[in-house]
């Protein structure tokens, strides 16, 4: 069991908190408890003291007060999908955000106002309704809280920037139980650090997006081939892809090939690459960026297609289920020479299971277009991110895992620019989150800290510690 903070010396008085709350209070002799604390990391395993499952903005404002005047450890949960499982934690509180769903689009202004227990999956389905989307995660089940607080990256940011580059205004619910509203007018200071600073100032109760056309169909899904061609796909993707129009994202994946009907029986087990990628312009335009793969023969499945952009996002669902055992580690390389596609591929051959994988992207764009000191996300100039991804199902087997984990991430340290994306972190420590977001980024982000949780009451994410903090 991976453990998170300690037990308080005495329970705290619940009845207080039941009065105040118009959702529900779960502890554990209640039903659903155990499915109440499960995220999706099936590595983690924890048992809060009880769960305060919030109806709205009034019950999360009642219960930040209740842990604070309680001296209670305190997790957030939006969607609880992030790898480091902090939507959990042992012996303290839960305030659980996953039932507040509302979604509101504005059509003529192009904006959305979403809560955050709402997922990019729910997201997309009512704002595809009218043609709009924003840069959301990669899979449909990621929560749009916790993906756009830390900052990011997906299907459409060389397009779009980041998530949290899309944001005009936040609600948030301060440590001190006020109840604020962060914009580009408002609490400035604030809206800088929500945008890539994760959950470290507060908990914010409604997300307003900036939205853009998008679709209803792009082109988009996968093209799978053998181990053979993964030099020359990783080149291309290199010397072609990666300087396209922003209206192309593309992503490489090594991993075993698993037993899908598209797939031909012999190479289910064996190692392969796959290109994932999202074109958002004209469809033959698009098509004309993607003719340099044709030099590497037929591959084994190319499900590149016109398709609507919500089947696009939901592509990899059925890859990353909730429930197993989960191990990540990446960072932002400085570019992609041939030295380090050799030591990626090397180390991909010695892959430990099935169910991992490793993701090489660029990025640039938008994304790279946006000011260093514009928000709070960081690394803007990095050309290239790579994601370890170690899944498995028997928790025995979690050394060898990590260890593969561990040892392809030192391997291609040498290429590294020496920071990582915010969300792509597991439980690291303090060092590498000052990685996360540089020296002075850094310390501008204390200083934030110190003003609007001192105390470090929200200290179960990426935390930025405050100069002040006792605990």
């Amino acid at each position: 069991m991976q453990s998170s903070g300690t037990m308080v010396s005495r329970l705290p008085d619940l009845a207080e908190l039941e009065q105040r709350l118009s959702g529900k209070l779960i502890s554990p002799d209640d039903d659903g408890y155990d499915e109440a604390r499960k995220v999706w990391n099936g590595s983690i395993d924890r048992r809060p003291l009880f769960i305060a499952r919030c109806s709205g903005t009034a019950d999360v404002m009642a219960a930040v007060g209740f842990a604070r005047d309680n001296g209670l450890l305190v997790a957030v949960r939006g969607g609880g999908h992030n790898v480091a499982g902090n939507a959990v934690c042992d012996g303290g509180m839960v305030i659980d955000l996953s039932g507040l769903k509302g979604i509101w689009i504005d059509p003529a202004t192009r904006t959305a106002r979403v809560q955050p227990g709402v997922t990019w999956g729910e997201f997309d389905r009512e704002a595809q309704a009218f043609g709009l989307a924003t840069p959301g995660g990669l899979v449909s089940m990621t929560g749009v809280a916790g993906f756009t607080l830390g900052g990011g990256i997906g299907w459409l940011s060389r397009k779009y920037g980041a998530a949290s580059d899309n944001l005009l205004s936040v609600d948030v619910v301060t440590a001190e139980g006020r109840h604020l509203r962060a914009s580009e007018s408002e609490n400035e200071d604030l809206f800088w650090g929500v945008r890539g600073g994760g959950g470290n100032f507060g908990i914010a109760t409604s997300f307003e997006f900036q939205l853009h056309q998008v679709g209803p169909e792009v082109l988009g899904g996968m093209m799978f081939y053998s181990a053979e061609h993964a030099h020359q796909l990783l080149r291309i993707q290199r010397d072609h892809l990666a300087s396209a129009p922003d209206e192309l994202f593309s992503a490489s994946v090594l991993k075993l090939a698993p037993p899908a009907p598209f797939l031909p029986a012999q190479v289910h087990g064996t190692s392969i690459v796959i290109l994932g990628v999202c074109w958002v312009g004209e469809h033959e335009e698009g098509l004309e960026f993607l003719s340099p793969l044709s030099d590497m023969g037929e591959p084994l499945a190319n499900l590149v297609a016109m398709r609507p952009y919500t089947q696009l996002q939901s592509m990899l669902d059925a890859g990353w289920l909730p429930g197993f055992q989960n191990y990540w580690k990446a960072q932002y390389l400085s570019g992609l020479p041939d030295d380090a596609i050799e030591t990626v591929l090397s180390k991909a051959a010695e892959i430990t299971s099935p169910l991992s994988d490793l993701k090489v992207f660029p990025i640039g764009g938008a994304f790279g277009r946006l000011g260093e000191e514009d928000s709070a996300m960081s690394h803007r100039s990095a050309p290239w991110v790579i994601n370890i991804n170690s899944r498995w199902v028997d928790p025995h087997e979690s050394g060898r895992h990590m260890q593969w984990t561990r040892e392809l991430w030192s391997a291609v340290r040498p290429f590294s620019t020496g920071g990582v994306y915010v969300n792509f972190l597991g439980d690291e420590g303090e060092d590498r989150v000052r990685e996360a977001y540089g020296p002075a980024k850094y310390e501008r982000l204390v200083a934030l800290k110190n003003k609007y949780d001192p105390t470090n009451l929200f200290r179960l994410n990426q935390n930025i510690k405050p100069t002040f903090s006792a605990r």
